[in-house]
């Protein structure tokens, strides 16, 4: 449990961050958008997806250490399966410009994929 505590512990101000920063340059380049999903959603869908991917990768990691690689690959395919779930309701709304939408999502997306990789990476060297 000590693992995921201080992963949360690094998670949390990072995501805090980040939304943050997304929040202000959204702000700032989509000034009269009404963007489908909110942003603090989108965020909320990547906190929770990474830290129950960390944890399933931190018990094969425990138990099945020669398979943590493989379990990292299909939580990502499972997570962009997840990704299309919660797009879903955006691809078929009436909206007529999607892109500030999928721009809102994705960006986060792959900012949180890179620090899930990086901890799976450390993972793997110990």
């Amino acid at each position: 449990m000590h693992a995921s505590l201080k992963f949360l512990k690094y998670l949390i101000p990072i995501s805090a961050l980040l939304f943050i920063i997304q929040y202000f340059a959204t702000i700032a380049i989509f000034p009269s958008t009404i963007f489908f999903n909110s942003l603090w959603s989108v965020y909320i869908f990547m906190f929770v997806a990474t830290f129950i991917d960390y944890l399933i990768i931190l018990f094969v990691n425990k138990n099945f250490s020669e398979y943590t690689g493989y379990a990292f690959m299909a939580l990502g395919v499972t997570k962009m399966l997840a990704a299309v779930v919660f797009l879903i309701p955006l691809l078929q709304s009436n909206t007529q410009d999607r892109i500030p939408d999928v721009a809102q999502f994705f960006i986060p997306y792959f900012l949180f994929l890179a620090i899930e990789a990086y901890a799976a990476i450390q993972l793997l060297k110990n």
